[in-house]
């Protein structure tokens, strides 16, 4: 009898430094994320209207849609303001919601002296979406975050 084979699928890194403090940086991620979270490729059926995360542990994160729906993207899983967060992202790599399986978004922020924040991101546990499912999820997040990281920057800096 032979043991099963465990995949194991890298997380995806990345980082950006911000001209902003570490609580401002924390903030604009956070509370802000509705005003600077890219309004394509949404997880619901009808047009994006807001993203929201809750400020808690165990908070939502979801989408608003045009026609009232919403969608659910993950749930806060570790809440340590302005230092880090932890959310699941419920999203099958179809890119649609689905609560069986569940990657893990972690976000750091560094200060980097008194007018700058380093944000560390780390998008892991593809593995829960099986071999294929979750490498497609990690080529699709890979290439995804740098501009969502640089859509935060502008906020966070504007």
């Amino acid at each position: 009898m032979s043991t099963p084979k465990t995949i194991t699928i890298a997380p995806v890194r990345k980082q950006v430094r911000v001209k902003a403090g570490q609580a401002h940086a924390f903030e604009v991620f956070t509370a802000r994320l509705g005003q600077w979270w890219p309004r394509r490729g949404t997880i619901g059926k009808a047009p994006l209207k807001n993203v929201v995360l809750e400020l808690r542990l165990g908070g939502r994160w979801y989408e608003d849609s045009e026609d009232g729906s919403q969608a659910d993207v993950g749930r806060v899983r570790l809440w340590d303001p302005p230092n880090r967060f932890v959310i699941s992202w419920e999203i099958n790599h179809h890119w649609k919601p689905d609560t069986t399986v569940a990657s893990e978004v972690e976000v750091r922020f560094v200060a980097d002296g008194l007018d700058a924040t380093i944000v560390e991101l780390e998008h892991r546990d593809f593995e829960s979406l099986g071999a294929e499912g979750g490498a497609s999820m990690r080529r699709d997040v890979d290439g995804g975050w740098p501009a969502i990281l640089d859509a935060f920057r502008q906020a966070a800096e504007g």
